[in-house]
């Protein structure tokens, strides 16, 4: 049964909001479109809710941790989207629950766009993975005996976010436009890597919505925007701007990348997760022998040349 009445959580954050941006683009679709948000964000971005309100998005205030509240948000809902940000993940154990509990509610989402979880068995051990792995195992444990269906969303690393430095933190890759700097990841930049822009997380989400046989329920949907490496985004880079090569360009091995990974970890610093995803994707942690993206209709996404095409409209405009 296709997603006909759809309540989001975290529908105003950094991805939630490309998620919610994707449905308006096909508001009739569907029945009702709802939004989950605090009352702090109902004051702070209130022009923002009421701009949704007219295009009839509905907009229901509560707290997340109030049972009451989720309970009497899931009334006539039958698809919920989790959107919630990193250090709120653990918030989706209770959702999760009420929503199988839950005579309306038949299809969660949760919270998965980004580095798969589960690639291999040494997944199960990396830190960032913890609380998305404590979800999974209250939805595959306990919730897998009732009637409310899943999908992970599972993406793979955001491009912006791939392109970007970590501030103070030069060695673990990026691209400078401006200064014309680069660190490449991996030998030569030569490891493959998958990338998702936000706007196609929303773009698959939606498509995931439209094509909702059982193919893609009760399973990981394993997609992306387009795969390339280092040494290519560096060469669409040098295509893009100058058409030479740029006067600063290095590279940081995996072995250099472990090292500063354990580093950050030992010293507590908030660097750590950064390194470690980076590392798992230098490792080849986003590719599998097929995408499926053909699942859910083989979407429209985004390719390197538009990706480095924005990236350098977004810094010339700063």
């Amino acid at each position: 049964m296709a997603a006909k009445n759809i309540l989001l959580f975290g529908a105003t954050g950094q991805i939630g909001s490309f998620i919610l941006e994707a449905i308006l683009t096909t508001r009739d679709s569907f029945g009702r479109v709802a939004i989950f948000t605090s009352a702090r964000t109902a004051e702070t971005k209130s022009a923002y809710l009421e701009k949704l309100k007219q295009q009839k998005i509905e907009i229901i205030i509560g707290d997340v941790d109030d049972e009451n509240a989720v309970k009497a948000a899931y009334n006539g809902i039958d698809t919920v989207i989790s959107a919630l940000g990193r250090n709120t993940l653990a918030q989706q154990i209770s959702l999760i629950r009420l929503a199988a509990a839950s005579p309306d509610v038949k299809w969660f989402f949760p919270s998965e766009y980004g580095t798969d979880i589960a690639y291999g068995p040494a997944s199960a051990n990396e830190k960032p993975h913890q609380q998305k792995l404590k979800v999974r195992a209250v939805i595959e444990r306990e919730i897998s005996r009732s009637d409310l269906d899943y999908s992970y969303i599972v993406t793979g690393p955001f491009a912006e976010m791939y392109l970007d430095f970590t501030p103070g933190l030069e060695e673990a890759g990026g691209w400078d436009v401006k200064r014309r700097k680069a660190v490449l990841l991996g030998e030569k930049g030569a490891a493959r890597v998958s990338l998702t822009t936000m706007k196609d997380v929303g773009t698959l989400v939606l498509s995931a919505l439209l094509n909702a046989g059982p193919e893609v329920r009760n399973r990981p949907l394993r997609v992306n925007s387009f795969t390339t490496t280092p040494a290519e985004i560096q060469a669409e880079f040098e295509r893009q701007t100058t058409g030479q090569p740029w006067e600063s360009v290095s590279e940081t091995s995996l072995e250099r990348l472990r090292e500063l990974e354990k580093a950050a970890w030992d010293a507590g610093n908030a660097a750590a997760t950064v390194l470690t995803l980076r590392r798992i994707w230098t490792e080849g942690g986003t590719l599998y022998e097929k995408r499926d993206n053909g699942l859910i209709g083989e979407p429209k996404v985004m390719g390197l040349q538009e990706v480095i095409a924005n990236e350098i409209r977004r810094v010339s405009s700063l």
